[in-house]
């Protein structure tokens, strides 16, 4: 077995979900030791949920799931890169296919990027 170094920062560390076909960065969430082992038994990428303080399993309200089809571990092994095949094309809860939607341009966020769906209509909310 694979052993990260969850104790460092408490327990959760950072992942990064990258596209595998264009090298995009869709997405940065955490992970906790059950998550990951989840990940690797399953090939279906899930993450650690701050804000409900539970597992979440990408794409389980939204449908817009991640195959994991590669894993990279940084040098201290407390951090890693899930590059994904991102099923919907979306993989931020905002509707846009990246988190990382915006950029910053003259002290302002400016959207470089549009939504592709609704999330109310997705999510309900």
């Amino acid at each position: 077995m694979i052993e990260l170094d969850f104790e460092k920062s408490g327990g959760l560390i950072p992942a990064i979900a990258q596209d595998a076909g264009d090298g995009t960065v869709l997405m940065m969430a955490y992970i906790n030791r059950e998550a990951w082992e989840e990940t690797l038994a399953t090939g279906r990428a899930v993450y650690f949920s701050r804000s409900r303080n539970k597992l979440w399993r990408k794409g389980e309200e939204s449908g817009n799931v991640q195959l994991v089809r590669e894993i990279l571990v940084d040098c201290d092994c407390d951090c890693v890169i899930f590059k994904v095949e991102q099923k919907g094309g979306v993989a931020c809860h905002t509707g846009h296919r990246s988190c990382f939607y915006r950029k910053v341009e003259s002290g302002s966020l400016v959207e470089i990027a549009p939504a592709l769906f609704d999330p109310a209509t997705v999510y309900g909310k």
